[in-house]
């Protein structure tokens, strides 16, 4: 006799995949939408935390591997979504949400903390994911040219519109000052200036925005951490001694200031700046490596060119590295979003 598959049956069989990075089960994550039984025909959505998860071919097939093997089920029809946890806490900062803010952030200036900043939101909009991009090294913004855009677009309703490109929504202090104007601000002007790059630029429903620090751990930056409620940070470091030691002093300021690390990100990783710093500086502060970005001269041409090297050579090297280092930003988001218990919500159809 011919056994008939149920909703607890399937349920139980689901209980057995994992979610890799957050180590529950889907069912217990609250990950099952959309569940449906047809005699031998099992449909179900998978809802995933990011469309950047670098696991989801893995998920897709034990979640396939553990329904096909429940008695009476003949066909999985398997669709895969996402949907990204919102951390709540830029809730009241500006009318629509976004979900999560990253800051990307160095001890120092020169290691590349702005080719990093773009090409993380261009590789995450890539997925899929509703990335802004906050240029906020007022003193030295470069992200305009960085992103190939010279230009806002017109305010609308008294709202700044910020510019597009690759995606991604942009706004930087460049776009409002005279190319080569210097900014001779102190911290509370910077704080406001921040402030209104949230309250009064039209930023639409993120997932994420990813938030350019200026560099080093004085008055710039401290303000600015302090002003924006962050999800998490990433540090930006090279190989050099002399950079590791400023990257350690950042790191500190972070943790002093209660903000997740995120993880270590070694740009520049090469023969010229050696290899093997970042990991020694995670694994000091006990934080996770993130990974490394090859000093090749692609990376530099596409920051020259207003074209990030993810869109301008997307098979190089340093393309599919900063490609999974998005993928390994948007699961730590994850895992800082939905590490603590909450209650599970199974969408079951009929």
């Amino acid at each position: 006799m011919t056994q008939t598959p149920t909703q607890e049956t399937v349920l139980a069989a689901l209980s057995t995949v994992q979610e890799p990075e957050l180590h529950k089960d889907l069912v217990s994550l609250g990950m099952i939408h959309d569940l449906q039984i047809q005699g031998g025909t099992v449909s179900l959505t998978v809802m995933l935390t990011t469309p950047a998860c670098p696991l989801r071919g893995r998920i897709e097939k034990e979640t396939r591997e553990a329904v096909m093997a429940v008695p009476g089920v003949k066909t999985v029809n398997l669709k895969l979504d996402s949907n990204v946890p919102n951390d709540g806490r830029m809730r009241g900062l500006v009318s629509a949400p976004i979900r999560n803010a990253i800051a990307v952030a160095s001890g120092k200036g020169g290691v590349g903390k702005s080719t990093v900043s773009v090409n993380l939101a261009v590789a995450l909009a890539q997925t899929g994911a509703r990335v802004g991009l906050m240029d906020a090294d007022i003193y030295g913004p470069n992200v305009p040219t960085m992103m190939g855009v010279e230009r806002m677009p017109n305010p609308v309703n008294e709202k700044l519109t910020p510019a597009l490109a690759y995606g991604v929504k942009m706004m930087s202090m460049g776009f409002l000052v005279k190319p080569g104007q210097p900014l001779i601000w102190r911290g509370p002007m910077l704080n406001s200036a921040i402030r209104q790059f949230l309250s009064d630029v039209d930023w639409g429903e993120l997932d994420y925005l990813i938030i350019d620090l200026p560099p080093g751990t004085g008055d710039a930056p401290l303000s600015l951490a302090q002003a924006l409620p962050l999800s998490g940070v990433v540090i930006v470091t090279i190989p050099q001694a002399v950079s590791l030691e400023d990257a350690s002093r950042g790191l500190e300021m972070f943790r002093t200031l209660e903000v997740p690390i995120l993880g270590v990100i070694e740009n520049m990783r090469g023969e010229f700046f050696g290899s093997g710093g970042g990991e020694a500086l995670a694994q000091r502060y006990d934080v996770p490596f993130l990974g490394a970005v090859p000093m090749v001269s692609e990376v530099r041409l596409g920051g020259d060119n207003g074209n990030p090297v993810v869109v301008a050579d997307p098979q190089s090297e340093a393309a599919a590295a900063l490609k999974s280092l998005a993928e390994a930003v948007a699961a730590r988001i994850s895992v800082e979003a939905l590490g603590q218990d909450s209650a599970p919500t199974i969408n079951i159809v009929g």
